[in-house]
Formats: structure tokens, sequence, C-alpha cells
């Protein structure tokens, strides 16, 4: 959606400034001096567009989900999207009611980079944010789990493997992460796939 609307006012720049952000922290430096909230209403309605690609899961994701699930260990969502598209989509690929909690773009003063977010979600599951690992594809994400104190591995969805070089660990996707995945990192781990 953020490129369609890149692309209807003849901007020329990289979309991907607003993975992993909040569009209503990121419009405002790509379109400054503009109506934020109209610019927002905009691309919400780019919702339905027919050259929008289909969301697609990341490859391992829902069954990562799974066995963390199976094993007890509480999971959080912390996104920069709205909560109801966020559910909706935890929906579709049949997760919702395996992750207790979901901080979306409204539940934060700030969105990511700034770890807010994640400290939200770690008190709301009653977990020490030394003990949460996020699974990040964004330089804010990263950035953000870092900040916030938590363990990070990077997925390669969107940046390149040398680009995530500030998360713990780099995967191509979930299919290969096993749970659990350390039972203690007392240093950073290695950065292999």
């Amino acid at each position: 959606m953020w490129q369609l609307l890149l692309d209807s006012h003849g901007v020329h720049g990289d979309v991907r400034v607003f993975m992993g952000r909040r569009g209503r922290d990121v419009v405002p430096e790509v379109f400054p001096g503009q109506d934020v909230e109209e610019l927002i209403r905009e691309v919400y309605s780019y919702d339905d567009h027919p050259e929008l690609p289909e969301i697609v899961p990341v490859p391992g994701a829902a069954e990562l989900v799974r066995k963390v699930a199976a094993y007890g260990s509480p999971i959080g969502l912390v996104t920069s999207a709205g909560r109801a598209w966020a559910e909706e989509r935890l929906r579709q690929v049949g997760i919702r009611d395996l992750v207790r909690v979901v901080v979306a773009a409204e539940d934060v003063e700030t969105g990511k980079p700034d770890p807010a977010g994640f400290l939200l979600g770690a008190r709301e599951l009653g977990a020490d944010p030394g003990d949460c690992v996020v699974f990040e594809d964004s330089l804010a994400g990263i950035a953000a789990a870092k900040a916030a104190g938590m363990r990070c591995v990077g997925v390669t969805t969107t940046y390149a493997r040398n680009e995530l070089s500030d998360a713990d660990l780099v995967v191509a996707d979930l299919t290969a992460i096993d749970w659990p995945m350390r039972s203690s990192w007392s240093g950073p781990p290695s950065k292999e796939e």
C-alpha cells in the first residue's frame, strides 16, 4: 500500500522506510508539510487495490508459533500495524488463539525504533525483557528490540543479511528455527543460518 501512495504522489524513494514503522511516524518524513491524516486515509483506500500483492506469511512463521506455544512459552506480537489488521492476519493463518498479547500501533505513543512496544509486550506477558526473543524483518524493529534489551533474530524478507547485522542471529526464513533456541545466550550467538 505504501508503494502505491508513493507512486500516486510521484515520490521516488525506498518503500522500506515504512517497514516496521507506523505510517503516521513515517508519512511526515516522506511527505513534509502535507496532511498526515489525509495521506493515511488515502493509503487505507488502497486496501482492495488490484495491484496490491497478496499478503503471504513468512515461511515457517505459523509453524514456529505453534512450536513455541506447544513448549509453553508465552507469545506476543508487537506490530506497527493497526490492531484490527494484525488480528485479522493472525486469524487468517490460524494462530490468533496462540498469541496471548498483541501490541499494535495505537497502543504506544512512539513506534519503532522506540522500544516502548516491545517493553509493553513483555510487561503484558509477565516476561523479563532479557528473556524475550524477537523475530524481526525491519531495521526499526531490530533497533527497538535491542533497545528493549531483548535478543533479536533478523529475518531476510525485507532487507539483505548484511543490512540486518545488528540482530543477534540472521536467518532467511523461520523454517529452520527450533524451539527452544537456547536455554541461555550469555553472549551474542553466532550469525549463521
